[in-house]
């Protein structure tokens, strides 16, 4: 019969060797799991070897081993690597385990060491225990202890001094300190050093607070094992290693401080976040050949971006370029910068398109290198974007977001098999287009957050920090005719244009002449509903739905005059129809006094099948909180 045990003083031994230089130097632990809790994303146990007892923390890196089972309350794990801390406000030691594999499922009981008696009969049947399972071992049966390996009798001194010979300063590093995992780091150590890859690199950002101008950058890190990190410099620091940290490469880091991440402004999927501070080390590792992974992508197929419109979660996508736009200037209304932007639009095998924005380096970089090779229609792969609903929805890189460019992929394969057969002929449609206003289509529908009008009216705080999204259920009940609904657009980036000298427009994002315009909508309206009523700001898209035509055929209509005028006639016929609307309220500015912005994002005609399900739900909600 197979015997499972612990290790004999296991936990003497740890507390004898409170942080091994490395997992060589680990001798056989097995203990049991104790007291096993999950506490945030963490796992908390005590670790026991039947004779002593240790605190012990998992990190969130084990969370898929506690789901399994692999790990278990009574059960028994053989600890790989580890280090032993001192937490604050604690009287005790924590035991915090880095690497540790199965040995066994939960046991029927807490295991006990025998006590010896004056025969050392229990010593006997311990030691009998420990023989039977090493040779049970290699009969192969079961889940065994491994014996002790064989080492060569060297001193550590002399393996050291073999190894070091020529090494470059990064590579003494890498061998005369213990390289941690990033799973093992927490605020509590103060000594370590990670080897990492720089996976993504923000740009050098300049800030203004109560303290004063600074500037701030940050870098996502990655260890052998995958782990990511989130590392931020600021001021002098972030000035000095701005140019020493390059995507792609691998380097040591030694000194930071940690701290619980802010997940507002961290996406990494990481307990904490690092500071680079004046005491740290940095070193690009050279010649290594430990293998750091690349960054990973987890494509979200087009079609499917709309639930995570103005969400807070970043997207994958990958894509084959079907137009690239000229560089524009953006002037931003914070500080007045003026800053470079570049859209593209992709498609994929869901027969969808959708426009990426690209910004700053990103668009005067890759960029242009897409504009270049445009007419081959590159497959691009484009890692930690935001979803927005800019005409129903809309992709923005950040200074985080890594574009790869007929990446070697077997997604990028597919889909260039995909589009040369039949893709290049299909017909491709906007996926913000094909978006339908139903309540079970999950993310921000037309029934997310459905308000009155009122509700929009009375509280005029809305969108004060940022803006705030609402669904809503109304009609359009005045267009006022002697606006200027339309403006005159340039044909290649909708781009307002002005009159040339001679003849023409002149386009100043696409700095070029061009003979003819479009005229696209920028409309105002008023909507009402049982509440009350706003204004509303519009713009093509959602304008043309209201009016029933292109901006170019209602100029047309108005030109004419006359009685029997046709332009006044489809203007009425465009209100009191009941439409729902998904609209953003902001704070604007306007000499001096603070006003509401009411802008539609998305219109579509009452699907009366979808809203008397949304309003039999509403009515449920009712009785369950009578």
């Amino acid at each position: 019969m197979e015997v499972k045990t612990v290790t004999p003083d296991a936990i003497s031994k740890i507390i004898a060797n409170p942080s091994p230089d490395s997992s060589d130097d680990v001798p056989d632990l097995v203990v049991q799991v104790l007291d096993l809790k999950s506490v945030g994303n963490r796992f908390m146990f005590t670790a026991s070897d039947g004779k002593q007892k240790l605190k012990g923390i998992l990190q969130s890196s084990f969370s898929d081993m506690v789901s399994s089972g692999a790990i278990q309350n009574l059960g028994l794990i053989r600890v790989l690597d580890y280090t032993l801390n001192d937490i604050p406000n604690k009287p005790e030691k924590y035991l915090l385990v880095t690497k540790c594999e199965s040995v066994s499922p939960a046991l029927e009981a807490e295991f006990k060491a025998e006590e010896k008696t004056e025969d050392g009969s229990a010593a006997k049947r311990q030691k009998l225990e420990v023989d039977g399972k090493a040779e049970d071992n290699k009969e192969g049966s079961g889940i065994m202890l491994r014996p002790k390996m064989d080492v060569v009798a060297k001193s550590a001194a002399q393996i050291m001094n073999e190894q070091r010979g020529n090494a470059a300063p990064a590579a003494r590093m890498g061998m005369t300190r213990r390289v941690y995992p990033l799973a093992s780091l927490n605020p509590y150590q103060g000594n370590w050093t990670i080897k990492v890859r720089v996976t993504s690199k923000g740009t050098l950002r300049t800030f203004n607070n109560a303290r004063g101008e600074g500037n701030v950058f940050n870098v996502e890190l990655t260890d052998e094992d995958g782990t990511q990190i989130q590392a931020t410099m600021f001021n002098a620091i972030a000035k000095k290693f701005y140019d020493t940290f390059e995507v792609g490469k691998v380097y040591y880091i030694s000194k930071g401080s940690l701290k619980v991440a802010n997940k507002r402004f961290n996406t990494t999927k990481n307990d904490y976040e690092m500071t680079i501070n004046e005491n740290s080390v940095v070193e690009v590792a050279i010649d290594e050949r430990v293998y750091i992974p690349e960054p990973k992508f987890n494509f979200v197929p087009i079609d499917q971006l709309g639930i995570y419109v103005d969400g807070k979660d970043l997207v994958d996508v990958i894509g084959v370029v079907q137009n690239v736009s000229p560089t524009m200037s953006i002037r931003r209304k914070a500080n007045n910068e003026v800053i470079p932007k570049r859209d593209i639009t992709i498609a994929d095998e869901s027969n969808k398109t959708v426009v990426v924005s690209l910004w700053n380096d990103h668009a005067t970089t890759i960029g242009q290198e897409l504009m270049d090779m445009a007419d081959k229609s590159p497959v691009v792969a484009i890692k930690s974007v935001k979803v927005g609903d800019f005409q129903g929805v809309s992709l923005s890189a950040i200074s985080k977001s890594i574009v790869k460019i007929n990446p070697d992929l077997p997604e990028s394969e597919k889909l260039r098999t995909w589009y040369d057969s039949e893709g290049k002929e299909a017909s491709l449609a906007s996926v913000g287009a094909g978006m339908t206003p139903s309540p079970n289509a999950g993310g921000r529908s037309m029934y997310t957050d459905r308000v009155s009008i009122s509700h929009i009216t009375s509280n005029q705080s809305l969108g004060e920090d940022k803006p705030v999204f609402f669904s809503l259920k109304a009609c359009i009940s005045l267009i006022k005719p002697d606006q200027a609904m339309w403006y005159r657009a340039c044909k290649t980036c909708n781009k307002k244009v002005t009159e040339a000298f001679g003849s023409g427009y002149w386009c100043e994002g696409c700095q070029k002449n061009e003979e003819e315009c479009n005229l696209r909508y920028i409309m105002v309206a008023k909507i009402s509903d049982a509440s009350g009523e706003t204004w509303v700001s519009t713009f093509n898209d959602q304008a043309e739905k209201i009016i029933g035509c292109p901006a170019d055929e209602l100029d047309k209509l108005k030109s004419q005059g006359g009685e029997d005028n046709t332009f006044q006639t489809i203007l009425k016929e465009a209100s009191w129809e009941p439409q729902t609307f998904r609209v953003s309220v902001a704070q604007t500015e306007y000499n001096n006094e603070k006003r509401q912005r009411v802008t539609v994002r998305a219109i579509a005609p009452v699907d009366f099948a979808a809203e008397t399900s949304f309003l039999l739900g509403e009515i449920s909600k009712m009785k369950v909180s009578q």
